[in-house]
């Protein structure tokens, strides 16, 4: 390394927890490990670049990468678990345009930013290394689709008053703009604001007490929009728990049970004893048991009409919160309908935030290609609806480029099949970043891995939910918690039989393919088609991929940054984030630096990840924040609130199960 010119490289990788992309560009030499100051700072008199992975799988100085005469070396520093270079373990190997380092959950793509020094020659040089320009990793987002959401910038609204921290009601009433007053207030009116209504009902608080201030009436219309366009339909099943239940605090009768009880009504024994088997011997004698979407959604309106939902919805958008000099919140929010559009406020004392994910996560080559060209149809989202592209394969046939690999690609990759059905003339291209060859590990327990797909029943290990590794989350500090959701999370799917045989006789047949490399760009060809150009692994030069569709897979995006109502609360009362970038609340989901007198408010969902819980977004995670949520305003005796002890959760059960409104 001494005397060799400085040059650079970049590496990148996604998050295992959050999914996001980091590709900083850095200075050999570059150390990677744990915990920063157990890197080497100097190298002679060169300084190293330290960058620090969260995962206790990572050594505290994993690996060293440095230019040598003979090229570019990764070395491992005895690590715990090892160093694999494109999928192999090695202790020293040289590095090449586009090759992946493997450690512990984290894949990194080396990239050359500059072209480096000519190595000296020699029989054991590698090829001279290229220069490669990459584009800005950072991801593109677009707004969630949602057709009840309108454009409402206006710069009158929220008024002056809201520029100040606390507010005084008096003046909200002076603005002639109506004022309604509540006890309790639940901002989103999606399903974690229906898992903290449905909890305050069946605790005593009376409908008149509650608002549910959102945008659809329905509490699961956006979810089940989501569902609908990364093609899950109502037949289909959801990756859910089967005693994850919005509709049922007490699990039981859990989804397995209704639906063993059904088809039993219908004759059905066999069904009906599949999937009480499947409950009792998943995941090692059986396939993990989910429901079905249809099952879920009608069960969450037989409860929505139970607790009296209807009567509690509010429909507007909300455009800011702040603290009142009574110890309650003003809620700003805006109604708009075809006719008229006005403003108005909510006051209340109790806030619970479960607003959801605000926005699509776009790749930004591929957000730039719509915005360069205008085509949105060949370019599609799997959040979007793009029905039209599985119609036009149906009817021409074509190829589609499936990007991401998880548990939406997965779904695609089924609705593919299902299209070539009907048309054998469908070919499918997977690109991957780069090759899986190993699961997170996490103790004496490894993810199994099949055809670079990492494989895990949900998208947590289970015990995240309720058991030890949920203990263990919650009594961790911020750094420890980040390390244990690296290793736990990542981008995983169902192991489904199915998902599996398909994705076996595609590789087999050749309809189906996978391949590694970096995008460069996305550009458009004589025939009006998409044109991916990347650097594939291990190879010089550029790769071609052509294809008639391109399908974003990527996920959804959940950074304070992208919801305007986040932000400007953050911005406002200098609210702290966790190393994940999200919410930081307390082990009860209270925003602790929200508390006004006896005010408080609690964040539920997306938004908490990185705090005590996991499985934040699951059914199960949302539940668990309001039960949290809830026993802490039980304490402080907030109004109506009865403690759920064994007697009123038994009374409350069978109210349930008989479809009677909570007391």
């Amino acid at each position: 390394m001494m005397g060799a010119a400085p040059f650079q490289i970049q590496l990148s990788w996604e998050e295992p927890v959050t999914g996001e992309r980091r590709s900083p560009v850095l200075t050999v030499p570059i150390a990677l490990g744990r915990e920063f100051a157990h890197m080497p700072a100097l190298m002679g008199e060169q300084r190293v670049c330290r960058v620090v992975l969260a995962s206790d799988d990572i050594s505290r100085f994993h690996a060293l990468i440095t230019f040598e005469p003979d090229g570019l070396v990764v070395t491992d520093q005895s690590s715990i678990n090892g160093t694999l270079v494109n999928g192999v373990l090695h202790h020293r190997s040289f590095l090449a345009n586009g090759d992946t380092i493997q450690i512990g959950p984290y894949a990194i793509a080396i990239s050359f930013a500059v072209t480096p020094p000519a190595p000296a020659a020699s029989p054991s040089t590698p090829p001279s290394l290229a220069a490669t320009q990459l584009p800005d990793p950072r991801f593109a987002v677009t707004e969630l689709p949602s057709p009840a959401e309108v454009n409402l910038a206006d710069a009158s609204f929220p008024p002056a008053l809201f520029q100040n921290q606390q507010v005084s009601v008096q003046d909200l009433f002076a603005t002639g703009l109506p004022v309604q007053e509540t006890d309790y207030a639940a901002i989103g009116a999606g399903l974690g604001s229906f898992c903290w209504v449905d909890l305050l009902r069946i605790c005593g608080v009376h409908t008149a007490q509650i608002i549910a201030l959102g945008m659809e009436p329905q509490p699961y219309a956006r979810y089940q929009r989501l569902c609908l366009n990364s093609q899950i339909p109502s037949h289909e099943r959801l990756r859910s728990n089967s005693d994850s239940c919005p509709d049922n605090i007490w699990g039981w009768p859990s989804y397995a049970l209704r639906e063993a009880w059904h088809d039993l009504s219908k004759g059905r024994l066999l069904l009906a004893l599949k999937y009480l088997w499947q409950v009792f011997a998943e995941p090692t004698f059986a396939e993990t048991y989910t429901p079905r979407a249809s099952n879920v959604f009608a069960s969450l309106d037989r409860e929505a009409k139970r607790i009296g939902w209807e009567q509690m919805f509010l429909y507007g958008r909300v455009r800011g919160i702040r603290k009142t000099n009574d110890g309650r919140y003003a809620i700003a929010y805006s109604r708009s309908t075809s006719q008229q559009r006005d403003h108005a406020f909510l006051v209340a004392r109790y806030v619970q935030l479960a607003t959801g994910y605000p926005a699509i996560q776009f790749l930004p080559d591929l957000q730039a290609y719509r915005e360069q060209t205008k085509d949105f149809e060949s370019v599609v989202n799997a959040y979007e609806n793009h029905d039209h592209v599985y119609e036009h394969l149906e009817r021409q046939g074509g190829t589609v480029l499936i990007r991401g690999r998880g548990i939406v690609a997965s779904r695609i990759v089924q609705r593919l099949y299902e299209a070539r059905q009907k048309n054998p003339h469908i070919a499918v291209l997977h690109l991957m970043r780069s090759p899986k060859p190993q699961g997170n590990k996490f103790g004496f327990a490894q993810r199994h891995v099949e055809n670079h797909y990492e494989f895990q029943p949900f998208n947590w290990p289970k015990a995240c939910w309720s058991g030890e590794l949920r203990t263990m989350l919650e009594q961790a500090d911020p750094q420890q918690r980040q390390s244990l959701l690296a290793v736990w999370g990542g981008t995983t799917t169902a192991d489904r039989g199915d998902w599996r045989r398909m994705v076996e006789e595609g590789l087999s047949q050749g309809w189906y393919q996978i391949t590694f490399g970096e995008v460069e760009r996305v550009e458009r060809d004589d025939r009006d088609r998409p044109v991916t150009y990347i650097q594939e692994q291990n190879l010089k030069g550029q790769m071609r991929l052509e294809a008639d569709f391109v399908i974003d897979a990527t996920g959804l995006e959940a950074k304070v940054k992208t919801n305007p109502l986040l932000d400007d609360l953050v911005t406002q009362y200098s609210l702290p984030l966790n190393p994940l970038g999200r919410l930081s609340v307390a082990n009860d989901f209270e925003l602790v630096e929200m508390r006004n007198g006896r005010g408080r408010m609690y964040a539920a969902g997306a938004m908490t990840l990185g705090g005590p819980y996991a499985a934040v977004d699951s059914f199960l995670g949302l539940q668990y924040a309001a039960l949290c949520a809830v026993a802490d305003l039980a304490k402080m005796r907030a109004p109506s609130l009865q403690r759920l002890h064994p007697v009123r959760s038994l009374s409350q059960w069978f109210k349930w199960m008989i479809g009677q409104p909570p007391s």
